[in-house]
């Protein structure tokens, strides 16, 4: 092999690496953003986080405050596939606890279907972030960008995001 094709064979795993950051990554934001207008939607802020969360609405705070933490950690370090569909997975389930919250404070069919999407989008999260594979498997990748376009959509139609 050439010094250019060891290069390029170099190169090749950290283009990847940088590619699924980029997918893992946008979903964990697109997931806090989420999470977050739908706090706002059920009267939730981050300064109800307590260090041990007592009800529904502490839980909600505090996943807020460390999925925040953990963008910024995202934000700081090398892509690493593993880690970065883990931050997608535990970023969807905070946005899965703020719809619960919100949907049992509005209520209404728009409400469970934003609610029943934000399950979905935490579900396949956790499934693009375990097994094998390790974020790094294709078509649950491509599961999870659905099912969080998903969450999205019925999340506006509910009224929680603008």
């Amino acid at each position: 092999m050439s010094v250019s094709g060891r290069e390029a064979a170099a190169a090749g795993p950290d283009t990847r690496a940088g590619d699924l950051r980029r997918v893992h990554g946008g979903r964990a934001h697109s997931a806090y953003d989420r999470a977050v207008a739908a706090c706002r939607h059920a009267g939730v802020g981050r300064d109800a986080a307590e260090l041990v969360p007592k009800d529904a609405v502490g839980r909600a705070a505090n996943a807020l405050r460390l999925s925040a933490r953990s963008l910024d950690a995202l934000a700081a370090t090398a892509p690493d596939p593993a880690a970065d569909a883990r931050c997608a997975r535990n970023t969807a389930a905070t946005a899965a606890l703020a719809a619960q919250l919100a949907a049992a404070r509005a209520g209404g069919p728009d409400a469970e279907a934003a609610l029943r999407a934000a399950l979905t989008a935490s579900r396949t999260a956790a499934a693009a972030a375990g097994g094998t594979a390790r974020g790094r498997d294709a078509a649950l990748n491509a599961e999870a960008e659905e099912a969080e376009r998903r969450a999205v959509t019925t999340a506006r139609e509910a009224g929680w995001l603008d």
